[in-house]
């Protein structure tokens, strides 16, 4: 939860980038950069939500659908951010009904995507879908009273990319603004805890190639087309690396976190999927403990774990 105050502005910033590494300018992006979220089983059905299409902002895709669990007493709420690299993907929560049953409402946003935002002249571009997320939960926690939630008790969840989003969620510095005109604004942006799939936890492409060396991921989220522009252009972006990498946001006082991955880690070694490698995991695992965040890791044979899955994790933590 490191403060970071960017002290280079946005227009000297992006100069030099644009200059050296020119940004695409459509929607569609390159086939080198953001991947996919893995393929998963087959989602369970889900239940009409009490609330579709709210919007938390004028842009179309400013949007969160709200599931109501009935009680009497405010619930707990799972904040569900999906994946798709920034780039694509839909508002589709996985385990609605199991939460429902157990007293926990659910949300479900849809953001802008990087693309979105380079369409506009949006620098970094990572920072529409970051800062959407942190918007939609300070709505929900404006709509406390009207939709019986517990705005003390929110997790958020997501897989790849949404689940870097509730990483840094989880980890930064609350961004509510007690001074804002805006009622919205002086809402928290902090978290009761994270439980997520497959997340990436740092957008430092240095730390990723020590980390995995046939990594791949993120130019995209500051600009750059390709990875190897994007290590190379490093030092250009660093001061947007650091507010937007869920990595450099670590400090004692963060809630608790839950990070599930498919396969073992490899440190060092190259990865069948790089975008999605266990080795985000651990790596991120010895970072919160040595700041003293709790931290569950799961990977086929990992040791202490005490949650199979992301949702016994929240309902234990929401429920408590």
């Amino acid at each position: 939860m490191n403060r970071i105050i960017l002290a280079i502005g946005v227009s000297s910033l992006c100069l030099p980038l644009l200059a050296a590494d020119p940004a695409p300018k459509s929607a569609t992006p390159s086939s080198t950069t953001p991947a996919a979220t893995p393929a998963a089983t087959p989602r369970p059905q889900v239940p009409p939500p009490t609330v579709a299409d709210f919007h938390y902002g004028p842009h179309p895709k400013q949007v969160l659908d709200f599931y109501k669990a009935p009680s009497d007493k405010p619930t707990p709420l799972v904040f569900y951010i999906h994946g798709g690299g920034w780039v694509h993907g839909e508002k589709q929560p996985v385990a609605v009904a199991n939460y429902l049953k157990n007293g926990i409402s659910v949300v479900s946003i849809q953001y802008r995507f990087t693309t979105d935002a380079v369409a506009e002249g949006q620098w970094p571009p990572v920072e529409w879908p970051l800062h959407d997320a942190a918007r939609a939960l300070q709505t929900v926690r404006s709509k406390a009273r009207e939709w019986n939630i517990d705005k003390t008790r929110i997790g958020a969840t997501g897989g790849s990319a949404g689940a870097c989003s509730s990483l840094w969620l989880d980890f930064h510095d609350d961004m509510a603004d007690p001074k804002s005109s805006d009622p919205i604004a002086h809402e928290s942006t902090r978290l009761t805890c994270a439980a997520v799939n497959v997340p990436q936890t740092t957008l430092d492409p240095q730390q990723m190639k020590e980390w995995t060396p046939n990594s791949k991921y993120g130019g995209h989220a500051f600009g750059f087309p390709s990875f190897a522009e994007f290590l190379a252009g490093r030092d250009k972006v660093m001061p947007w690396i650091k507010e937007y990498s869920p990595y450099e946001h670590v400090s004692s006082d963060d809630p608790p976190i839950y990070m599930s991955f498919p396969t073992a880690p490899a440190l060092g070694q190259d990865q069948k999927d790089p975008t999605h490698t266990a080795n985000f995991g651990v790596k991120l695992q010895e970072h919160c403990k040595e700041k003293g965040v709790s931290c569950e890791l799961v990977y086929p044979g990992a040791p202490d774990v005490k949650h199979p899955k992301i949702e016994d994790f929240l309902i234990e933590m929401l429920k408590k």
